[in-house]
């Protein structure tokens, strides 16, 4: 990969990590492994049989605690440390022919990206589970982990136009975290105030 091909790797590879690192590092490695993309040198380590064994694994325990309302905010939360890092490493290791100071900046730009979509996915999920029904956080879930897989897959393939769709998507994260957050605080405002209200009967009252 040329060096503007592997940041468009980099970025997807990022992205898809915020939303789900497990599926992103599983999907690349079987793709690798498939031969139906070819990875960064550094990066082919992924389809390592023992690699891609605790991705997988990784990835169905998140699978199931992902459809779980509550118990999915409490997996995002713990992954606030895991995801961002984990982009950042891999960004860090697909730019090992450039100088130093490109891969430390490319590590940072790429746990950027990363925690812009964990927060876009985190708060999205928050919101969510005020709703007492658990259709909307499958649903979710599996729209995350199948853009996920089709950004590892784009990434590798089509680096240079995943570039310019991450930059769209990440606009739009940085909106979405935006507007759910507003919507959080005023519910979390109303539900103070429902609690604040006095629970016995004003004096007088039959």
């Amino acid at each position: 990969m040329s060096p503007l091909e592997t940041l468009g790797f980099a970025l997807g590879t990022s992205f898809a990590s915020g939303l789900n690192v497990y599926a992103t590092v599983a999907a690349a490695g079987l793709f690798q492994r498939l031969g139906i993309v070819r990875l960064p040198d550094a990066l082919q380590v992924l389809a390592n049989p023992f690699v891609l064994g605790i991705a997988i694994a990784l990835f169905v325990i998140e699978f199931i605690a992902d459809k779980i309302p509550y118990v999915d905010s409490a997996w995002d939360a713990a992954h606030t440390f895991i995801r961002p890092p984990a982009a950042a490493v891999m960004a860090y290791s697909a730019f090992s022919q450039v100088p130093e100071e490109w891969k430390v900046g490319a590590a940072l730009l790429a746990g950027g990206v990363a925690l812009t979509s964990h927060g876009a996915k985190a708060t999205t999920r928050a919101a969510a589970n005020t709703s007492p029904e658990p259709v909307s956080n499958w649903t979710l879930s599996i729209l995350e982990d199948g853009l996920a897989v089709f950004l590892a897959w784009m990434a590798a393939a089509h680096p240079i136009l995943t570039a310019g769709i991450v930059v769209v998507l990440v606009i739009l994260a940085v909106l979405l975290i935006w507007k759910l957050f507003g919507y959080l605080r005023l519910l979390r405002d109303k539900l103070r105030q429902w609690r604040a209200r006095p629970t016995t009967p004003p004096a007088g009252a039959v």
